[in-house]
């Protein structure tokens, strides 16, 4: 990697690297390498650990009325492969991923990929400057999802809230239809909607017909301007 796009990428993070081998080596994908060793994989899993450790530690100092069932909950929602690609592709890093011939380009990087890249980041920073650069990284770049969040969680349980709306303002119930189910018994998933009045809203899949249910009532506050449309939902 020339020293110009590694001046790009350090701009964009807003870090500065003392070894910038390691900045190289995060951005390096296994199938541009010979040896998988070589690629950002190992830095991918050592940054997976300090980004949960980051989010759970601004987790638990930030709601302290919140139980380690809520904690868990938000801390999933924050560290999935979605939020983290969504926050790789904000930052526009897919672009300097050195990937090997036949791969697809950064416009399509699968989620995974863009996921993995930020993780390699976080780690290429965390080696080079320590925990306090890292964490400082992580919190300036999940910031508005943290605030989000704290929202979303005060909502509860969005089908007991569209429930309430649903009474109010047409004075009838949601009605959760099962739309479809995919998969062998032991690893289902199951798409499902909401009716409101004879009007349907956009469905959703869930990994039990509870989860498909929640995401559902989601999808219809969303769409009744009842809660605003976050990435940390649509991504994850």
């Amino acid at each position: 990697m020339d020293t110009d796009t590694l001046q790009q990428i350090e701009h964009v993070l807003g870090h500065e690297f003392t070894d910038t081998t390691l900045l190289t080596k995060a951005f390096t994908h296994s199938s541009s390498v010979d040896h998988r060793l070589e690629s950002n994989e190992r830095l991918e899993f050592l940054g997976d650990a300090v980004l949960s450790i980051v989010i759970c530690q601004a987790l638990y100092e930030k709601f302290e009325g919140y139980g380690e069932g809520e904690l868990t909950k938000m801390k999933s929602m924050l560290v999935s492969r979605g939020t983290c690609a969504h926050i790789a592709r904000r930052l526009g890093l897919p672009k300097f991923l050195i990937v090997g011939k036949g791969m697809v380009s950064h416009k399509s990087f699968p989620t995974s990929l863009a996921a993995g890249l930020l993780e390699a980041v976080i780690a290429a920073v965390y080696l080079d400057s320590g925990f306090e650069a890292a964490r400082d990284f992580i919190l300036q770049n999940f910031a508005v999802l943290l605030n989000q969040i704290d929202t979303e969680e005060a909502h509860g349980n969005y089908k007991s809230l569209l429930q309430q709306h649903a009474q109010e303002q047409f004075s009838t119930a949601p009605i959760y239809v099962l739309l479809d189910e995919k998969g062998p018994d032991h690893n289902k998933c199951f798409e499902s909607e909401v009716v409101i009045d004879q009007r349907h809203f956009p469905s959703a899949w869930g990994a039990n017909k509870k989860e498909a249910e929640q995401k559902a009532a989601y999808n219809a506050l969303v769409e009744l301007g009842i809660v605003q449309r976050s990435p940390v939902h649509d991504l994850s």
